[in-house]
């Protein structure tokens, strides 16, 4: 791994130290590293103060002052060599993402892969920043929208995709005009150093400042000083529900902006004109991938009554082909949780679940031994559960999905809704009707709805959010990029006379 951390800038000094945050190094506490795959230090980092946040804050303003000046496409340019120096760098960034988070090797080649996938949206997007123009109703007038950036975007990111998701919205940012300040999660911090110290070369070769894209790695006081700060006009905050209704009340209590990304609780629906041959591989690696640590995770499957045993059946023995290790061996599927509070949470979730009647079928165990030493090894699980069950209604960031039964289609989709999170759904059905009624404005009340593939993993050409406790926000595809913008409707009166709107005469005599 020092190979890898080396080639992606990182160095570590004589007291372990990491010197790849160059300038936005934090002079706070220091704090190891450790990786959930084999329990190791991969470096140590100082986290931020209040000085530091303030001193990298300033670099951003000053260098708004000259990023929002270059046109556009310009901008876009910057961005677009971002992307072909994370195509030479994807597999060292890839196995590092995969090494410090937990995920498989090739789910951490993917988020790079995303990241590559953004940028590319956001090149073309620098020259598509429209605006609408409308007829005016007084005569020899012109009325227009333009829009304009917003500023420092701060962002806030979750452990679960250390990369992929910051890119989403400082690609966007970026050739919107804005510059970003990042605070990643404090548990993968040296994947962000890594993408930091990328971009970096890039604005060097350029000429242009660093603060362009700042970085702050730090604790929860960090977060609060960003969603607190009138000079942050826009945060977007990914993770908890918990966390997102903080950051939400600090930005709304200051009338600024926010972008929320939080929990879900998501269900795929399999009718009894479903593929199930079709279905069992997007059900396992929905409840499976990132050992369940994914917003989008499957967690719910709610099963037409007269499939459910085949489909049971089906589980049960495509649970049996999982391969639990190292991530980084290809030949695994699944790795470690990120530590060991989210193995207690797995535990806590499997005890509520016996205690509220469900039945185990399969997992429920934490792994020791031999390449387990880490201790953030666990089973998957299958519960046969009921919908009003309290545990279902809770995001458990762990590979455990709840098995339930239902009767007509208008059921499914209620119990599919009748829970606090809004992110993803799915329905695996090859009848028109079901599948019409499931995307229907009486269907699925989340974000994001599909149709024979599963609830996790997203394009980014597409708008990315939930509704209710999710956040209600928009990431990456589509026009989520107004939301760092400002808009502007401006009127030119090109005639000699002062028509005034609605009729409305001003006679001065």
């Amino acid at each position: 791994m020092k190979k890898i951390l080396n080639q992606l800038g990182i160095d570590q000094d004589s007291k372990g130290v990491s010197t790849g945050q160059q300038s936005w190094a934090g002079s706070g506490r220091a704090v190891e590293v450790h990786s959930p795959v084999d329990g190791k230090v991969i470096g140590t980092v100082n986290l931020a103060n209040e000085a530091d946040y303030e001193k990298v804050k300033k670099a951003a303003q000053e260098a708004f002052e000259i990023w929002r000046k270059l046109p556009a496409p310009q901008r876009g340019e910057v961005v677009r060599q971002y992307g072909e120096k994370l195509r030479v760098h994807k597999d060292a960034l890839g196995a590092l993402v995969s090494y410090e988070m937990g995920k498989s090797l090739q789910e951490g080649l993917g988020e790079v892969q995303e990241m590559i996938d953004i940028c590319d949206f956001a090149v073309g997007l620098s020259r598509q920043l429209y605006g609408l123009q409308m007829h005016s109703e007084r005569p020899n007038h012109r009325m227009f929208e333009q829009w304009h950036p917003l500023g420092v975007v701060g962002i806030i990111s979750a452990f679960n995709f250390p990369v992929a998701v910051w890119s989403w919205n400082t690609a966007l940012a970026w050739v919107c005009g804005n510059v970003c300040l990042w605070k990643p999660s404090e548990k993968t911090p040296f994947s962000a150093i890594a993408c930091q110290n990328i971009f970096a070369e890039v604005l060097k070769e350029n000429d242009l400042p660093e603060g362009v894209s700042c970085l702050v790695v730090g604790d929860r006081e960090i977060g609060s000083l960003m969603a607190n700060d009138r000079g942050v006009p826009l945060i977007s905050a990914t993770g908890s529900t918990r966390m997102g209704k903080s950051v939400s009340e600090a930005v709304a209590k200051r009338l600024g902006k926010s972008i929320l990304e939080l929990g879900g609780n998501n269900a795929i629906i399999v009718t009894k004109n479903a593929d199930l041959q079709q279905a069992i591989p997007a059900i396992v690696f929905g409840a499976v991938g990132t050992a369940g640590q994914r917003c989008t995770s499957t967690r719910r499957l709610i099963v037409h009554e007269s499939v459910y045993d085949s489909l049971k059946n089906g589980l049960l023995k495509a649970y049996d082909s999982i391969r639990i290790g190292d991530p980084l061996d290809q030949n695994n599927h699944m790795g470690p949780l990120i530590d060991t509070d989210a193995v207690n949470s797995y535990k806590n979730a499997i005890k509520a679940v016996k205690e509220q009647g469900g039945n185990v079928l399969k997992g429920a165990e934490v792994l020791d031994g031999d390449g387990y030493a880490s201790g953030c090894y666990v089973k998957p699980t299958l519960v046969e559960a009921h919908s009003h069950m309290d545990i279902v209604k809770h995001e458990t960031f762990a590979p455990i999905l709840y098995l339930m039964k239902y009767n007509t289609i208008e059921e499914a989709i209620s119990i599919q809704n009748n829970v606090p999170q809004g992110l993803s759904s799915a329905i695996f059905t090859l009848n028109m009707r079901e599948a019409e009624e499931f995307l229907s404005v009486a269907g699925s009340d989340c974000g994001i709805a599909n149709v024979n593939i599963g609830t996790s993993g997203a394009e980014i050409g597409g708008a990315f959010g939930g509704e209710k406790e999710t956040g209600g926000g928009r990431e990456s595809g589509s026009d989520a990029w107004k939301a760092y913008m400002r808009r502007q409707t401006c009127t030119v009166n090109y005639g000699t006379e002062l028509p005034l709107a609605q009729g409305i005469e001003f006679d001065l005599g």
